[in-house]
């Protein structure tokens, strides 16, 4: 009874301390999809949309993350586990700047930190720095100044027998992470680290040219290495109450699912502004950025050639359960080599297709839809839909033109399945019709540094994909992901041909069928050209040693079935990983 009394204290101490920061300045989560998966297991639990953000528009604020978890011990009708009790806490105490001092809901959980020595309590009077907190190797905290650094690495060794056996996969990456904010007002955060590795044969097979999955420039060494420096870096403030402006180097993500058809974290991070308008159920995102077109051509002597691209994402709350999400794009480069923005493109709130014609431009426009749904604080169901530049008369009368370029998703989550706490379930389906994201103009397509913007299989297939999340105790997890994906691809071997699957081509090269005028062919089938059936399997324990630091084991089967043998594998993978404030590298493809 009195630890009942305590707990409902705390919670009053932890509601009214969050109060005072309600309008301050906020860093970013960075992307991790086991973080991320945490904080909608909370939501789809406690049954509505948090008040700060909107879940299909990442990465979210710190201080928003705690102050879900604020709501959800203020309101204290959420059906916890002990396990989702662990996670608030855990969330808590990453973004503990946001929480005035009462992180934790169990002060039992100071014991057990500080008898593994990670986390100590300086004596009354005496501040500390260093490990003040589990979460900052070193951090300052005050009126004027918020500090929070971190060092990272990640660090693999394992086998896969599509290489010589007698070579062995290895990663080691080391770097350092800045956190914090100047006066409440200014926000900053900059990672940068330095890798080298040998990642399993299908990575290596995957990257485009010049780079690696996820990374920008990367260089290529002896016996399959990888040789590549990362870094992220923005700066954010708020002018006004409801507007909050982020710049800087980093991804962005429009979505619910595992994959994002929309905007997702496949590619390198690229320069960015960023205005996030939030008003009430409303949340409209206004997104200008310049990227690198890394096409066959793009390889100048001095810079690389540029490409831009000008996206808003209208989200709405139409119930505290249902949510709908409306987006447009424009990709666009213009002729000279580092040229500029076009201007035209910089109104946040008009309409780019009608942009694209007063200008006489032929840009790459792509319309979309998303959709959430939370039931029964047992699940949530997502989709979306993806337009690229489509011709009416070709889209509903059933001719399978080429030019019927769209994509689409439906999936779902369902936590603590079947009646087992801490079993979370995700089914989802995706499909990409040929063409689509690409354009005639290489500099023009959906694309950044060679990898695609949405998914990275890019076009022409169909996957299905199913994920098992269990937190067996409070420092084991298993994940389970399988993936089963049909491609159409185009030869290897013959005579160039383009199939609609590889989107970096331009879709003046696409295979002919049936013609219809000018149009292009007619009778275009997903998994047109060489058919490819990719079937993934990965599953991976995940130990937590101390705050962030993780020992992974994981195990992967990748079987691709083609009657081309230059695309036929079968390969099995075994690793094992130690990892400290960095996310786990899914390679899913």
């Amino acid at each position: 009874m009195y630890q009942g009394i305590i707990r409902h204290f705390k919670i009053l101490f932890l509601t009214l301390g969050s109060l005072s920061y309600v309008h301050a300045q906020s860093s970013f989560v960075p992307f991790n999809d086991d973080y991320y998966h945490l904080i909608d297991r909370l939501e789809i639990k406690r049954g509505k949309f948090t008040e700060g953000f909107h879940a299909n528009v990442k990465p979210f604020e710190r201080k928003a993350v705690v102050a879900l978890t604020d709501s959800i011990l203020k309101e204290g009708t959420v059906d916890l586990t002990d396990r989702d009790w662990e996670t608030i806490d855990y969330l808590r105490e990453d973004s503990w700047e946001w929480t005035k001092g009462m992180i934790s809901t169990d002060s039992a959980k100071y014991n057990r930190l500080a008898r593994l020595g990670w986390f100590k309590l300086p004596p009354p009077g005496q501040k500390r720095r260093f490990f003040d907190h589990p979460a900052d190797l070193y951090s300052i905290h005050n009126k004027d100044f918020d500090l929070h650094f971190n060092f990272t690495t990640t660090n693999f060794t394992g086998r896969d027998n599509s290489y010589d056996t007698t070579q062995s996969l290895w990663f080691t990456t080391r770097g350092v992470e800045i956190r914090g904010m100047i006066n409440n007002k200014l926000g900053f955060y900059t990672f940068v680290s330095d890798s080298q590795g040998r990642f399993p044969k299908y990575v290596y097979d995957f990257k485009p040219q010049y780079s690696f999955p996820g990374e920008g420039l990367a260089k290529v060494t002896r016996n399959h290495g990888i040789d590549f420096l990362t870094a992220r870096g923005y700066i954010t403030f708020r002018p006004l109450k409801s507007v909050n402006v982020k710049f800087g180097h980093d991804y962005n993500v429009f979505g619910s699912g595992y994959r994002s058809l929309i905007l997702s974290d496949n590619s390198s991070p690229y320069l960015f502004l960023r205005v996030d308008t939030q008003l009430g159920r409303f949340h409209y995102t206004n997104l200008w950025t310049s990227m690198i077109h890394a096409g066959e051509d793009s390889f100048t002597e001095f810079l690389r050639k540029k490409k831009f691209a000008a996206i808003h994402h209208l989200s709405v709350n139409l119930t505290d359960k249902i949510n709908f999400g409306v987006f447009e794009a424009e990709v666009f480069n213009r002729d000279s080599v580092g040229g500029g923005y076009d201007l035209n493109y910089l109104n946040p709130i008009i309409f780019y297709r009608y942009v694209e014609s007063y200008i006489g431009s032929q840009d790459n426009a792509l319309l979309g839809f998303d959709f959430r749904w939370l039931v029964g604080k047992k699940a949530s169901i997502y989709s979306q839909f993806v337009l690229d530049e489509f011709l009416t008369k070709f889209l509903f009368n059933g001719s399978g033109s080429w030019t019927n370029k769209y994509s689409f998703q439906l999936g779902g989550k369902y936590v603590d399945a079947f009646g087992i706490p801490n079993l979370d379930l995700q089914a989802e389906y995706n499909v990409v019709r040929p063409y689509t994201y690409s354009h005639k103009d290489g500099g023009r397509n959906y694309m950044h540094y060679g990898q695609a913007l949405a998914h990275p299989l890019g076009a022409n297939f169909r996957e299905y994909l199913g994920i098992i999340r269990y937190k067996a105790t409070p420092r084991l997890s298993i994940y389970g992901t399988v993936m089963s994906a049909m491609q159409g691809k185009n030869p290897t071997t013959g005579p160039e041909m383009n199939y609609g699957g590889d989107i970096s081509k331009s879709y003046e090269t696409r295979h002919l069928g049936g013609r219809d005028g000018d149009e292009g062919n007619l009778n275009q089938k997903i998994g047109q050209g060489i058919k490819a059936t990719t079937l993934y399997t990965d599953l991976r324990l995940s130990y937590s040693l101390a705050h962030n630091l993780f020992l992974d084991g994981r195990y992967q089967i990748r079987k691709v079935k083609s009657q081309d043998v230059n695309v036929a594998t079968n390969s099995n993978v075994f690793t094992f990983a130690i990892r400290y404030n960095m996310a786990y590298r899914q390679q899913t493809y």
